[in-house]
């Protein structure tokens, strides 16, 4: 003869025992937890004093490379743009006229390129899509800034400085 077991009533709540009424275990477990994290070390950094160590293979802000005569390695082939997951490459290119020939490593280059920081995402897909090595994601990481217009980095303030020395990431 099978075994019939009564099936709950609607609402059906099993008493809870005195220890679990007065929430005592639960108060001391919490607090437990609490008192094991006041004596762990601590993880803040006081920032603008301190700095942070980031991992040597850390994906920073952008920096368009200049060559090893000093021009600029972008020949605006759209293709940084193109690979980017965020939409946040623009660039328009121009020809570069007689006068302009050795400021530039091919006739044409990027009048404009700006990269939009707040869409970025920093996957570095950029940086290994570009075929003449223009595009290097570096240590720098600081974009804090109080106006939204600020993160729109230009030409101006993605090129690397004429005369810097010539080092790529490994």
């Amino acid at each position: 003869m099978p075994v019939q077991i009564p099936k709950p009533r609607h609402g059906f709540r099993r008493q809870m025992s005195f220890w679990e009424r007065l929430y005592l275990p639960a108060i001391v477990r919490g607090l437990r937890v609490t008192l094991k994290h006041l004596f762990m070390p601590l993880w803040t950094v006081q920032y603008p004093d301190e700095r942070p160590e980031v991992a040597p293979r850390f994906r920073g802000l952008h920096v368009l490379k200049r060559d090893e005569e000093g021009r600029e390695r972008c020949t605006a082939c759209y293709l940084c743009a193109y690979v980017c997951p965020a939409n946040a490459i623009y660039i328009e290119a121009a020809e570069a006229g007689p006068d302009e020939r050795h400021l530039y490593t091919e006739e044409k280059y990027a009048q404009v390129y700006e990269i939009n920081m707040l869409r970025c995402i920093f996957c570095g897909l950029c940086q290994e899509a570009c075929p003449c090595g223009a595009v290097y994601l570096e240590g720098e990481w600081e974009t804090a800034d109080f106006d939204v217009n600020h993160f729109i980095y230009g030409k101006d303030m993605l090129l690397e400085p004429e005369g810097s020395p010539l080092k790529f990431p490994e």
